[in-house]
């Protein structure tokens, strides 16, 4: 009786979703786009289901789920402000030297969230801010997202942020738009930069700047009612477009953004896949960032119909969630259970002061990972297959009989790791190098081990969506990458990406056998980022 129920639901959801299609179709500015918004929401929860800093799959995810009244469980929230927190700790605060922008992004997402963006952590996300020229070495795009991220964090009349604003009205192009370089002003740029100025506009300057903007914004309107940006017809355009206009209070019924009858919000639709979120550019399928940045212009949207905040202003934002018990993500596979910190605290000589030193004790007082005789831990030493099954296996609890539907000849049934071997095999964290071959004194690999932590952390819960794209992406940040195997690409992005691994170095060395601190940081950065510690 439940399922008929559900399907009879579903069923008349689907229904709703395409009537609202149909009746987007006639270009009005009262359409009722709850369903969509409802939706979207839902899709980018189960799809990004361990929100983290980043681009894509991270703060923007959140900062649209925040903005659009989606009803976002707490545990969502926190598990996202901890992972960031856990990212700043694992970089000492640094999230990039020299790009702003990714402190600006995060500054938009704590406010989202209530958290305070002074004290992330224990890290003040603001202060890089306070670096103009820095920030400056991104163009105008750096003081954009500057100015934005210090209005959310209610300092958007301190002298800096009036530095920021005299460098995007003087970076304004003979057209009067923006672009992130060359003379002809592209329509996200110009739109972006409509918003970051729109909260200052009582300044003559400004408001010259920003009349001048939105008629060039106006004026890059295709007859379809979108943009083409840098030769690509998209959807993130017509978002940032959207965004623009809400915070300047202009319907987007406005008779400048009608073109051909068409609507900013009509041609942002023609990219809705329902229950799949939004394209990039039609025809293409779903797009991560584009959803999340059409969410975000959704959210713009019905605050500015319901005459609540603005996108960006987030003196409205719920205060942030308490800290939640560390019981994992939702999703995690019911066998984990991680060993509570019981054992004595433990010390090893040639470990003290080393930098993997808290991972190491913090996994070995859970029996997680163990030294050797003398009170040693040997911390650069290699680790073998089976030495790193057994780490994974305690982690997460797994220890079985195994899975002996396949018989590993290498793996005697009186040797030490014969059950943690079966049990990885069973779960499917490890698999044998051949028929029958599981090769347990073979020393990992960089990549290998990405493999197996990526496989674990799937059985956790965390999953992050990268395609192509985003792996080229985070992979060819390093000197190497083109090194990497094709069997593993995915793997090491993700856990570049998660802060499973530190992006610090300028190589990968993919094929480089691990060592036991390396061995430890991983797991632990693992277990903190599926809440499980």
């Amino acid at each position: 009786m439940r399922n008929t129920v559900k399907s009879c639901i579903s069923g008349i959801l689907a229904l709703t979703l395409l009537l609202t299609a149909a009746i987007v179709a006639h270009g009005s500015d009262d359409v009722d786009i709850s369903g969509i918004i409802a939706d979207t929401a839902e899709y980018i929860r189960a799809t990004i289901t361990s929100p983290m800093e980043g681009q894509v799959g991270g703060d923007w995810a959140v900062i649209g789920l925040m903005r659009s009244g989606a009803a976002v469980p707490d545990k969502y929230i926190r598990g996202y402000y901890d992972r960031v927190a856990g990212r700043l700790e694992g970089v000492d605060g640094v999230l990039s030297p020299g790009k702003n922008s990714e402190y600006s992004r995060v500054v938009i997402a704590m406010a989202a969230i209530g958290a305070d963006p002074r004290d992330a952590g224990g890290y003040d996300l603001l202060e890089p801010l306070m670096d103009y020229d820095t920030t400056l070495l991104q163009g105008v795009n750096g003081p954009i997202f500057a100015l934005i991220a210090l209005s959310c964090a209610g300092l958007g009349d301190e002298p800096v942020a009036r530095r920021y604003i005299e460098a995007i009205v003087s970076r304004q192009l003979p057209d009067g738009g923006y672009a992130i370089s060359g003379t002809i002003s592209d329509p996200d740029t110009t739109a972006m930069a409509v918003t970051a100025l729109a909260r200052h506009r009582s300044q003559v300057d400004v408001t010259a700047s920003i009349d001048r903007a939105v008629e060039r914004l106006s004026k890059l309107q295709r007859e379809s009612g979108g943009y083409t940006s840098y030769s690509s017809t998209n959807s993130e355009s017509v978002s940032q477009a959207i965004i623009a206009l809400c915070s300047l209070g202009i319907p987007i019924s406005d008779s400048r953004f009608i073109k051909n009858g068409n609507s900013l919000l009509d041609n942002l639709l023609t990219y809705y896949i329902q229950g799949r979120g939004f394209e990039h550019e039609a025809g293409y399928g779903t797009n991560m960032m584009a959803t999340e940045q059409a969410l975000c212009a959704l959210a713009a949207l019905r605050r500015a119909r319901n005459g609540a905040n603005a996108l960006y202003d987030m003196s409205d934002a719920p205060d942030l969630p308490p800290e939640t018990p560390k019981d994992g993500l939702d999703g995690k596979h019911p066998d984990i259970s991680v060993p509570d910190a019981v054992l004595p605290d433990v010390t090893f000589s040639d470990a003290g002061g080393h930098v993997s030193e808290p991972e190491i004790i913090a996994l070995s007082k859970r029996g997680i990972i163990n030294g050797y005789p003398g009170g040693v831990f040997m911390p650069d030493g290699k680790i073998t297959r089976a030495e790193f099954a057994a780490v994974i296996v305690r982690a997460l609890g797994l220890l079985r009989n195994g899975d002996k539907t396949v018989t590993f000849k290498d793996v005697p049934a009186t040797s030490w790791f014969c059950d943690y071997a079966y049990s990885a095999y069973g779960y499917g964290i490890i698999l044998g190098k051949g028929a029958e071959i599981f090769d347990p004194e073979g020393l990992i690999d960089r990549q290998e081990a990405a493999v197996m932590v990526f496989r674990a952390a799937a059985l956790c819960g965390l999953t992050q969506p990268l395609d192509e794209t985003a792996v080229r992406n985070i992979l060819s940040q390093f000197t190497d990458y083109r090194t990497v195997a094709s069997w593993a690409a995915e793997e090491l992005a993700f856990c570049y990406y998660t802060g499973i691994l530190g992006d610090e170095a300028i190589e990968i060395k993919p094929t480089q056998k691990i060592l036991r601190c390396e061995a430890a940081e991983m797991v632990y950065m693992m277990l903190r980022n599926t809440q499980l510690i």
